[in-house]
């Protein structure tokens, strides 16, 4: 009896000890759930199988809702106290989906940010949202967090900075700099502080190359010049995913293929009053040199952008509706196997306070939703980025007009992207670190160095900068008098003052459109009119003037060049950074990466698809003094 009492013992402790040991690997970070009919760990989340082998395993287990989830991306808000619930919310992107929901109802695991809460918050809503994924979710695939540039200090609209980052120049500024080992620095600075709050792939860089100097995107790319801005995209791109993707990897969402910057006029194909992009210079291929690069670095995605290839011998749709761009070039010409996803929105109207943004389907505007969908997936697209309509996908399949073939070739370079990050490994982050990490000392000075170094001299008359701080009665405008009277004694008047400083923006002229989006575009023409041109005019005739001006794009100031006593360019600088070099704390180091047309008929007059392209620029690519 005894001998049966210790077996039966025995039994129930090893019993109890299998117990807790599945419970203990159950309950880590990477839920190890799921058991195949034989009882044991799918390959998929066994971490020490080849990713080849736990893709393969997964996609076996993926409906095709699960699938089709997989296939979108859209913004999603970020509640204040990072709680995951929804919630009213208030501001700019109150109209931005609840995340949760859009996992719960649409099986979608990838989401864009734009605004945010405080890094501590964004890394518990993070945290939270995992958690869901992980527990609640059946195959408990990991979420990807997107997020537009944080870590300029700028007023672009696509800039989503906060404070809590670090404020660096804006990429026209880096290439101002022209130093890879900076730019790799800044995405390297700025991996860290996405890493520590969740955000694991960037939309960014922005490649374009800006060769029609009216088009209101320029301050996101690196300039006019193809070979400098192939060296910033390289640098940029290894500094945000290492030499190859890993555990604390950012992945690059590369962009816009194949280069958005020759638009006609300049009028941004967001909007319905668009011209297409245009090739009169038969440069084409010029703008495919930074994407070259980004390949050579691997950039782990390519988001092709809205515009329509006029003159180019492709079909006249937008780049993610074609298929000569997508599959032949990018697919079959550049052998890029990585994530293509659309820019936002282009199936499906957008309905802002009752006024209607058009679907960015430019050449299809007469297919319905399924029909515009069904083309953007024969062209060699995997991701629709602003939609959240995965049973569009569902259905074309079920009806036969896909196939469920194509369409895990695109989960399967999603999957791929999620496994080479580590989120299916451990998909959490330590909330403890993200006040940490985020906006820390180092990268904020190093941020703060940047908008110094990339300020640009234009014109130091009779070498009158830099300025003697606390010497001079200065006149300020545009400037924060409190920063200001660090460097020297502010008056109320020019009339009262020895030197006056002069901060001005490039100017920009609203398009009329019943879309508020479009009117907040700096479109238009690129020099100062009216009473702004008189009173910038009037004060430089009053006083001697140092004049510096923000260029988001490449402004036309004749007069106030040969007016003015000292001029300068900035590229996303503070007060205090622009008033450092005035005074010669800092030296201006930049080098223009745009030219400065002499006028707006020079302007109209050069190609949109050609670098430094105006006859007679006021000041040329490149240019720029020191002291």
């Amino acid at each position: 009896m005894k001998k049966i009492a210790l077996k039966i013992a025995l039994s129930i402790v090893t019993v109890i000890i299998a117990i807790l040991a599945f419970v203990s690997w159950s309950d880590k970070k990477n839920s190890y759930r799921d058991l195949n009919k034989n009882g044991k760990m799918d390959v998929y989340e066994d971490p020490k199988q080849p990713v080849e082998a736990r893709i393969n395993d997964l996609l076996k287990q993926m409906t095709i809702e699960e699938k089709a989830g997989m296939m979108f991306i859209n913004g999603a808000r970020v509640n204040d106290d990072g709680s995951i619930e929804d919630k009213p919310a208030q501001g700019m992107f109150a109209f931005a989906p609840n995340g949760l929901e859009l996992m719960r109802e649409k099986k979608m695991n990838h989401f864009n940010l734009w605004a945010v809460p405080s890094p501590e918050a964004l890394a518990k809503w993070y945290n939270r949202m995992q958690k869901y994924a992980e527990d609640s979710t059946r195959l408990g695939i990991p979420i990807t967090i997107a997020s537009d540039p944080r870590n300029h200090f700028s007023s672009n609209i696509f800039a989503m900075s906060a404070k809590s980052f670090s404020q660096w120049c804006e990429p026209l500024g880096l290439a101002a700099i022209g130093d890879e080992k900076l730019t790799r620095e800044f995405a390297d600075d700025s991996r860290q502080e996405y890493v520590a709050t969740g955000i694991r792939e960037s939309l960014h860089p922005q490649i374009d190359l800006a060769t029609e100097p009216r088009w209101p995107r320029i301050s996101g790319t690196f300039g006019e010049d193809a070979n400098l801005s192939a060296k910033m995209a390289r640098a940029y791109i290894l500094g945000f995913q290492g030499e190859k993707l890993g555990p604390t990897s950012v992945a690059t969402m590369t962009k816009h293929f194949p280069g958005g910057g020759p638009q006609k006029e300049g009028l941004d194909p967001h909007f319905p009053f668009q011209k297409g992009q245009v090739y009169p210079g038969k440069n084409f291929n010029y703008h495919l040199i930074p994407f070259e690069a980004a390949f050579a670095a691997h950039t782990a995605a390519i988001m092709p952008y809205y515009g329509v290839p006029m003159d180019e011998g492709h079909e006249h749709v937008g780049f993610s509706y074609n298929k000569g761009i997508i599959t032949d070039l990018l697919r079959k010409k550049y052998h890029f196997d990585g994530v293509v996803c659309t820019d936002w929105g282009l199936v499906t109207d957008a309905n802002m306070g009752g006024i209607v943004w058009p679907a960015r389907a430019w050449g299809v505007e007469n297919l319905s939703p399924e029909e515009r969908m069904k083309k953007i997936i024969d062209a060699g697209v995997d991701q629709f980025g602003g939609e959240n309509i995965p049973d569009v996908v569902v259905k074309l399949v079920k009806e036969e007009k896909i196939s469920e073939s194509r369409i895990d070739q695109s989960v399967r370079r999603l999957l791929r992207q999620k496994f080479e990050l580590g989120l299916f490994d451990n998909p959490f982050i330590d909330e403890a670190k993200a006040g940490q990490i985020v906006g820390n000392p180092q990268f904020v000075k190093a941020g703060q160095e940047s908008q110094r170094r990339a300020i640009t001299l234009l014109k130091n008359d009779n070498k009158r900068l830099p300025l003697k701080q606390g010497q001079l009665k200065i006149y300020v405008r545009n400037v924060d008098p409190k920063v200001a009277s660090q460097y020297g004694t502010v008056v109320d008047k020019p009339e009262d003052a020895d030197i006056a400083i002069l901060r001005l923006n490039t100017p920009f002229y609203p398009v009329e459109s019943p879309i508020m989006m479009a009117r907040m575009f700096h479109h238009g023409d690129l020099d100062f009119k009216g009473t702004q041109k008189d009173s910038i005019l009037q004060l430089l005739n009053t006083v001697p003037t140092i004049v510096d001006i923000y260029l988001d794009r490449p402004a036309v100031i004749p007069e106030i060049s040969a007016k003015a006593k000292g001029l300068l360019a900035d590229f996303g600088a503070s007060d205090a950074a622009v008033l450092d070099v005035i005074f010669g704390k800092y030296k201006p180091g930049g080098h223009l990466p745009i030219e400065l047309p002499s006028s707006m008929e020079s302007v109209r007059n050069q190609k949109e698809d050609v670098p430094y392209d105006s006859k007679d620029p006021l000041y040329k690519f490149g240019f720029g003094l020191s002291y």
